[in-house]
């Protein structure tokens, strides 16, 4: 959530940037501008006539010592007068606080200077490219035909159990599943990140923490009995520990990973593009977490994207780093950077993480901030990054090592994996 502060400072710099994600805010920003100026003027209202209830009271007590009982009758009637009055102007001001706030939550972080124009993912800028990409023979499978024939994932049995998006991985395709997260959280270990477990179910205060509520409610599953919500990344929940804290400025950046399923509804996606592992209503996810210090967030997410970049070239995957322009953004973040694999059967590239910098955004409406030297207190900056997302990983590692003894698994992966082929 953006400082009402910066808003009223900085107003046609906002409207200026926020159009960049195609976001029009002229009218709400507005409307902020005029609400926050009522809750001002009604809050110097409301302390000048505290204040003449405190001078009033105090010579009450007065009055009546010096036999003025008319006179302090008449100012014991006045400062009733004055409480009914504070009470309707603290009504108004709570009143222009909550529609402040319901308007302040409509409105999406402002993009880094760095986000290239775009309205769609065509418009996403290539920064950055590795690996290489397997000639495969005509007759290649896609990864769905794969773990058919090896017995790998069986998709028709997660309909029976659940429904579509819902897979079930058997054998060897659950060891691979298993194998690759314990690479990436030994590798995020390893790159300092402490490990964290965290509830697969968060309370709409988490939700709400990390932009997900009320932006994303319709792409969560919830639990309506106890209001809960089945997490959609293990971002929400690692953020979340943050939620209400008062850091110090020794303790950044803090680092944090996690692994979790992930649960998201993805309603409205169909066709091609969602086939096999592609897009699921549930898939497993190790995530990386920092805190920071606004001046050392940008360094931040650069050494994210390099580790990221570190984690494909490890598992021999083509890859290439996408930054992503205004239109493809999510709603809290100021810059993200995407990495895809290629995927040598269906001939695409494949999403397999976004690497963001929310800046001070989840941190306003988490309340996470950190003291500083001097003791001042302010807001820190957020960042997270998949680290790896397991469902199209899978699909490129299964479509882009078939040979015709099997399915070649990459060395770094043979040690958690037990086995080097799967035939």
């Amino acid at each position: 959530m953006l400082t009402l502060k910066y808003i009223t400072e900085n107003t046609e710099d906002v409207i200026r940037r926020l159009a960049k994600k195609h976001f029009d805010g002229a009218d709400i920003i507005a409307q902020v501008v005029e609400l926050d100026q009522t809750r001002k003027a009604t809050q110097l209202q409301v302390d000048a006539k505290s204040a003449e209830m405190n001078v009033l009271s105090k010579e009450i007590g007065m009055l009546f010592q010096q036999g003025k009982a008319a006179e302090a009758n008449a100012a014991k009637a006045k400062t009733t007068e004055l409480k009914d009055e504070i009470k309707n102007l603290n009504d108004r001001l709570n009143d222009a606080e909550k529609k402040l706030q319901s308007l302040l939550v409509l409105i999406p972080n402002l993009p880094h200077e760095s986000v290239p124009e775009g309205k769609h993912a065509e418009d996403n800028v290539v920064e950055k490219m590795g690996g290489c990409i397997p000639e495969l023979p005509a007759d290649a499978l896609p990864h769905w035909e794969l773990a058919k024939k090896y017995d790998l994932i069986d998709f028709e049995l997660g309909v029976k159990i659940t429904g579509a998006g819902f897979p079930v991985y058997k054998g060897k395709g659950a060891r691979l599943q298993r194998a690759l997260i314990s690479f990436f959280l030994d590798n995020a270990r390893e790159a300092g990140y402490l490990e964290i477990q965290p509830p697969y179910v968060v309370n709409a205060a988490s939700g709400y923490g990390t932009g997900q509520l009320p932006d994303k409610e319709g792409q969560m599953y919830h639990c309506n009995e106890d209001d809960l919500y089945l997490i959609p990344t293990a971002e929400v929940p690692v953020t979340n520990i943050y939620r209400d804290v008062i850091l110090n400025e020794s303790e950044l950046p803090v680092k944090n990973t996690a692994y979790s399923a992930c649960f998201r509804r993805e309603a409205g996606s169909y066709g091609k593009d969602v086939r096999g592992l592609n897009r699921l209503h549930q898939f497993d996810k190790v995530e990386i977490v920092r805190i920071d210090k606004p001046e050392h967030s940008y360094e931040s997410l650069q050494e994210m994207v390099d580790y990221v970049q570190t984690l494909v070239d490890k598992l021999e995957l083509p890859w290439r780093i996408l930054r992503l322009c205004g239109g493809d953004m999510s709603f809290t973040s100021a810059l993200t950077f995407d990495f895809e694999v290629f995927s040598a059967a269906q001939k695409r590239w494949l999403e397999v993480s976004s690497v963001s910098n929310f800046e001070s955004y989840q941190a306003n409406r988490l309340k996470c901030r950190y003291r500083s030297a001097d003791k001042k207190i302010q807001l820190c900056h957020t960042l997270n990054g998949s680290a790896l997302a397991l469902p199209r990983i899978v699909a490129a590692l299964l479509e882009n090592n078939q040979t015709p003894e099997g399915i070649r698994i990459p060395k770094a992966l043979v040690p958690y994996t037990g086995f080097d082929i799967i035939d």
